[in-house]
């Protein structure tokens, strides 16, 4: 240990939004040696002071804005924090590590996932489509498209009614409706627009547009209406395919390379991400682009939180970034570092603002706490072989996609709770 982060004593208070779990206000004096289980330790003797039958909880702390992954005495010589001061520590419970549910085998590697109640969906490189229930029992393999599927989404249910829509690399989405009762699909539209495949969607969340992102450098808004209305161009098939044939709404242009992600920020903003290191901001009425931020890699994903209106990306060197598109400074706010190869896929939660998830071409599905830009909170182990997709849509299930042939599901036990 070098002289700057020797051992002394120091004096800390300890706070917290948690008030279920707050304790006096008075400093304590510890050592700068301790680490997050001695600070533990401490804490629930505290907290058991004031209730002798409260059970053990397992807490995060945080310093200066970054959990403590090190020893205090560390972290504080990281962040410049004189041992002088009296030192406030917040403290959260922490997210419990979710645990293992199933593994779901495909025929082929399974490249999108979407999960959304009780009901997942995947779509894999055998050009297949399958619906599972949250438990792991498979309802349905849906063939339809003529290349590997991509990109896949529910967009709504409506009593024992789901639709959704799946895009391919071979150039269409298909707008899909699920009856849930006799557990049969039927394709209503199938959207054609793009000239190569498409590599991504999103569902507006109004549920009236989605969003394909293509190879093609476009990006296409589509009506989801199942039903031939004005605002939804459709031509009568002339050939024998699925549904009717659908025209986009609009095309957005300006990509130079693959787009790799599309996400709906609001009912008229959408963020996409390219290979081509840019991610922007599209104006979907004016169909223009409202925002463009450089990165220095190409992006593989891209994914936007409404909890804390930040953008988190997957990229090329490993990096996961978390951009602030309000900034007027760095739009770069934290680099995360721990994937040992391409990051392929990120996902935040939709119930925590600091928690996302990450996957790789390392085989790793990783569960990020914002506030902890050097070690993941868990490592979701189990898979194999390159790792595609992941999604946390359902609060209490993470769900993960690999060359290895496997959906991958892990239960959250705390899906909701304060932060």
């Amino acid at each position: 240990m070098s002289p700057e982060v020797t051992e002394v004593q120091l004096q800390v208070r300890f706070v917290t939004k948690q008030q279920q779990y707050a304790v006096p206000d008075s400093p304590y004096a510890i050592q700068s040696t301790v680490q997050s289980s001695d600070l533990n330790t401490l804490l629930n003797a505290l907290l058991k002071e004031d209730n002798p039958t409260i059970k053990k909880i397992e807490f995060d702390f945080i310093i200066s804005g970054e959990l403590l992954c090190s020893s205090l005495a560390e972290l504080l010589h990281e962040k410049c924090l004189s041992t002088e001061d009296t030192i406030e520590i917040e403290y959260i419970e922490r997210f419990p590590a979710p645990s293992p549910q199933d593994c779901l085998m495909h025929d082929d590697w399974v490249s999108a996932v979407h999960a959304h109640g009780n009901w997942i969906l995947s779509g894999c490189y055998d050009n297949s489509i399958h619906i599972w229930s949250s438990k792991g029992q498979h309802k349905l393999a849906i063939p339809g498209h003529t290349s590997p599927v991509k990109a896949v989404s529910w967009v709504h249910f409506s009593g024992e009614q789901g639709v959704f829509v799946s895009g391919s690399h071979d150039q269409s989405a298909m707008l899909w409706v699920w009856n849930v009762n006799n557990n049969s699909v039927d394709c209503v539209v199938t959207c054609r627009g793009h000239e190569k495949g498409v590599e991504c969607l999103a569902v507006s969340a109004d549920t009236l547009r989605f969003a394909t992102g293509s190879w093609d450098n476009n990006i296409s808004l589509w009506s989801t209406s199942l039903s031939q209305d004005e605002s939804a161009p459709v031509k009568k098939k002339s050939k024998p395919e699925n549904g009717n044939s659908r025209e986009p709404l609009t095309t957005l242009k300006g990509h130079r390379e693959a787009v790799s992600a599309v996400k709906w920020m609001d009912y008229n903003t959408l963020l996409s991400s390219s290979w081509d290191h840019l991610l922007k901001l599209w104006d979907c009425e004016l169909g223009g682009i409202k925002q463009e931020i450089a990165g220095n890699k190409a992006f593989f994903d891209a994914d936007w939180s409404p909890l804390n209106n930040s953008i988190i990306t997957a990229s090329a060197d490993r990096h996961l970034r978390l951009y602030d598109p309000r900034s007027t400074e760095s739009l770069v706010r934290t680099t995360y570092t721990s994937h040992t190869g391409w990051v392929q896929s990120v996902c935040w939660s939709i119930t925590r603002d600091t928690l996302f998830l990450s996957a790789g071409y390392d085989g790793q599905v990783k569960l990020w706490e914002t506030r902890s830009p050097r070690t993941p909170l868990y490592d979701l182990s189990g898979h194999e072989d390159k790792v595609l997709c992941c999604d946390w849509s359902n609060p209490s299930l993470l769900v993960s996609g690999s060359c290895d042939n496997t959906l991958r599901i892990f239960k959250a036990k705390h899906a909701v709770g304060a932060v």
